[in-house]
């Protein structure tokens, strides 16, 4: 096979890592497992959840003002920016120090700013592993350093991944390639770079395509790494647990597998026949009629809500998820922006997935998460559509990639 990892279709790597999977990350489809339901130690890979669960329930421009706990609850030889009690650092460049240095009295700083210890942080990590489907994770910690019950699988660890990937604030900083972390009192401003070395273009590991990952080393967990890469049009995501140093091979092999497999027969080079039909919008969006919450009868959705805890954030019933501002406010007929993320609620407040139309003739695509879906091909019914970079569909323009697509926006092949 070569350097190159060329694969025919079907033919399955030989993945050197204990355990392993490859996700279609806008689909969530498995392409490739390797005791992908098996607990692993996942070392400093554990920090892509403790940014997700930071970003979502506190603000960038925050300030973390460092504890002596914070920063001296460290195991010897653990990667930190010689942060100390006392300092004061932003949200947002403590999350730089986070996801490219992968500095461990950072992940504390920031767990306790946003948990009120590393304790609740870590029933705040669970929750939210929980919510997005998890179901063989725990944590304990914010820097998955070595704990007999932080522990996690290559299936699960996809899966938050995916979560990671589809948020907009943490995709930026990730996807940074260095940054100059403030100065501290131990210590002038430096400039630190990622870690994940199939990021660094200077690397010969470089892969074409990344948007993105982690990685992560304990003597107990060997080498972890979390790749993202998207190429033509498909995202997809890479997790390897338990590597005895072929973490990165591994990676991508799968990586190539995984592309060769998906443009088989669904690639925008070569897609199936055009039927120059456009797609059946009108149908697609009986979603949009406004409805009442669950056993309400008519009452709105004040009415119904009055009486409850009141909580700001995403909440779900029965109908589907929604989104509380304040106390009996919600959104509701538009797009909203939520964590760097858009999402189109109806006039009844619930989240929309699938095609909308925004305004007149402006489409843009739900996906299961609910976020647009943005720079990117989408296959509806037998034909391809090209997602802009703000999620509208385009129509009747040459795509970012040198494809035309007509006035209904489907691809025309020439």
């Amino acid at each position: 096979m070569g350097d190159g990892f060329v694969y025919a279709q079907g033919e399955v790597p030989d993945i050197a890592s204990e355990g392993a999977v490859l996700m279609d990350a806008d689909s969530g489809e498995i392409l490739y497992e390797k005791n992908a339901s098996k607990r692993y130690y996942p070392a400093s890979i554990t920090k892509m959840m403790t940014a997700l669960v930071v970003i979502e329930n506190s603000g960038l421009d925050d300030t973390v003002v460092f504890s002596k706990s914070a920063t001296t609850n460290l195991e010897s030889g653990a990667v930190n920016l010689k942060v100390s009690a006392g300092d004061k650092i932003s949200v947002r460049d403590c999350l730089y120090g986070l996801l490219l240095k992968s500095a461990n009295e950072v992940a504390n700083g920031l767990a306790e700013h946003t948990g009120g210890s590393t304790g609740g942080f870590a029933s705040m990590m669970n929750s939210k592993a929980k919510e997005l489907g998890c179901t063989n994770t725990n944590f304990v910690n914010p820097s998955g350093l070595n704990n007999n019950s932080h522990y996690t699988t290559a299936r699960d660890m996809a899966i938050i991944a995916q979560a990671c990937f589809n948020n907009a604030s943490f995709r930026k900083i990730n996807q940074t390639e260095s940054y100059t972390f403030p100065a501290v009192k131990n210590c002038g401003s430096k400039v630190i770079t990622v870690g994940h070395k199939m990021m660094r273009k200077s690397d010969s590991r470089y892969y074409e395509g990344i948007i993105g990952g982690k990685t992560g080393y304990t003597k107990k967990a060997g080498h972890t790494l979390v790749t993202g890469a998207q190429r033509d049009g498909k995202r997809l995501i890479v997790v390897i647990l338990k590597s005895s140093s072929t973490h990165y091979e591994d990676t991508k092999k799968l990586l190539d597998y995984g592309f060769s497999k998906k443009t088989s027969s669904k690639s925008v080079k070569n897609p199936i026949e055009n039927t120059n039909q456009p797609p059946e919008l009108s149908n697609a969006v009986q979603s949009r009629t406004p409805v009442d919450p669950p056993d309400s009868g008519n009452a709105s959705k004040e009415s119904v809500y009055e009486n409850m805890p009141y909580k700001t954030g995403w909440q779900r019933d029965d109908r589907g998820w929604y989104y509380m501002t304040g106390e009996k406010s919600w959104y509701a007929s538009g797009i909203y922006t939520i964590n760097g993320e858009k999402y189109y609620f109806d006039a009844g407040g619930y989240m929309l997935t699938g095609w909308q139309q925004y305004a007149p003739g402006d489409w843009y695509y739900m996906m299961d998460s609910g976020a647009v879906k943005y720079s990117s091909w989408l296959e509806y019914k037998g034909a391809w559509y090209y997602l802009g970079s703000d999620g509208k569909m385009l129509k009747d323009t040459k795509t970012p990639d040198g494809y035309y697509v007509d006035s209904s926006g489907v691809w025309v092949k020439h």
